[in-house]
């Protein structure tokens, strides 16, 4: 029997040759009252989820630990007052004297800060060789496996990258992609932006780049192809009747899709604009979330790096996205049979095949090339 008091919970041993655990989900909560063993805790180690339940009755006072916390045996994880006087549970220690592997679970604190120091996570004490007196771990032990693993280092997802990845993840196994490439002549474009760019920047204040008339030609052959810009909802294809064009940004730990909204009416100055400034906002982690949301199509320009062929997979619930290469330069047979050199990027598109099949694909992507070649006008 104990008087009235505050009891700490610590997390117990679990198992012979598991030293930490993680924390999965808490059933009370600052204030709750419970009762001895009513189960107060989850937690999950590399080899099975378990259930912790409360040693004494009472309420429970304050909380240690914090969902997904990784903590080594023994540390603390709740603070439970006592209501009256209660019965706590206590283990008799067995009279046999401890066996070496159970010596090998003492960690002194010594190893413990070399652990952290060194980024190996507790869960991988055991794939440590133990050549301390009984079996145990010691520094040196943790600095010679650290020594031998060098090559490899575990990097944890950002909150950013793993949110990318969830979306991409459930994009590439809910809709079937396909893919379709075309090269585009941007010879006559290139050349327009070379003799305009200083005038435009004087005029608008923005660069003049191709992603502008590439964005501009999306929005002209979806009227002509307005499946491409729809979501798809159950068995019902939303086709949107407004063009909010994603323009796929890249940041430090990934890539953001600031949206252009309402692009269908914009010409090459206000979508040079819009263009410029969500990526500056972007890259400062300064756009709002309405900036981010409701996007109908979304293009990448890969290009920017040098690449020439690419297949982005498509930003969910979107049906579609575009993928522009880098301009290169080529030898070309021209209409009249001479030769020239021309510059020349492509343009691939990828599709949800639920939605739309190849050759409304290839119709779209013809009108896009059309456009591109085609409209210089600002």
């Amino acid at each position: 029997m104990v008087p009235m008091s505050e009891i700490k919970i610590t997390l117990p041993k679990l198992g012979e040759s598991i030293v930490s655990a993680t924390i999965v989900q808490w059933f009370k909560q600052v204030g709750d009252s419970i009762a001895l063993d009513e189960s107060l805790l989850e937690v999950s180690t590399d080899k099975v989820n378990s259930e912790i339940p409360s040693p004494v009755a009472g309420v429970l006072k304050e909380i240690y630990a914090s969902v997904g916390q990784e903590l080594a045996v023994g540390a603390p994880l709740a603070l439970i007052a006592t209501q009256g006087t209660v019965v706590e549970r206590v283990e008799q220690p067995k009279a046999a004297p401890p066996s070496i592997a159970a010596q090998s679970d003492f960690v002194s604190p010594s190893v413990i800060r070399a652990l952290q120091e060194k980024n190996i996570p507790l869960s991988e004490m055991g794939k440590i060789p133990h050549t301390g007196e009984g079996g145990r771990l010691t520094r040196k032990d943790v600095e010679n496996y650290k020594g031998a693993c060098d090559k490899t280092e575990r990097l944890k997802m950002s909150p950013l990258r793993k949110a990318i990845a969830d979306n991409m993840v459930r994009s590439f196994y809910e809709a079937p992609h396909a893919s379709l490439i075309t090269e585009v002549d941007v010879t006559e474009v290139m050349q327009k932006i070379r003799r305009d760019k200083q005038s435009f920047l004087e005029q608008y204040g923005v660069k003049l780049t191709i992603t502008a008339f590439v964005a501009r030609a999306i929005t002209r052959a979806l009227r002509a192809y307005p499946l491409i810009n729809a979501s798809l909802d159950g068995d019902t294809v939303v086709v949107k009747k407004f063009v909010n064009l994603g323009i796929a940004v890249s940041v430090d730990q990934g890539v953001m899709v600031p949206v252009i909204r309402g692009a269908e009416g914009m010409g090459i100055p206000e979508l040079s604009k819009q263009i410029n400034l969500l990526a500056e906002k972007a890259r400062n982690q300064t756009l709002a979330p309405n900036e981010v949301q409701e996007g109908s199509i979304t293009m990448t320009n890969f290009g920017m790096t040098g690449t020439m062929i690419g297949i982005p997979i498509i930003r969910f619930p979107e049906v579609a996205i575009v993928g522009l290469g880098a301009v290169t330069k080529k030898v070309a047979a021209m209409p009249d049979d001479t030769m020239a050199i021309r510059q020349v990027c492509m343009v691939s598109l990828t599709f949800d095949h639920r939605v739309l099949d190849g050759l409304y694909g290839c119709g779209f992507l013809n009108d896009l090339k059309r456009h591109l070649e085609t409209d210089l006008e600002l």
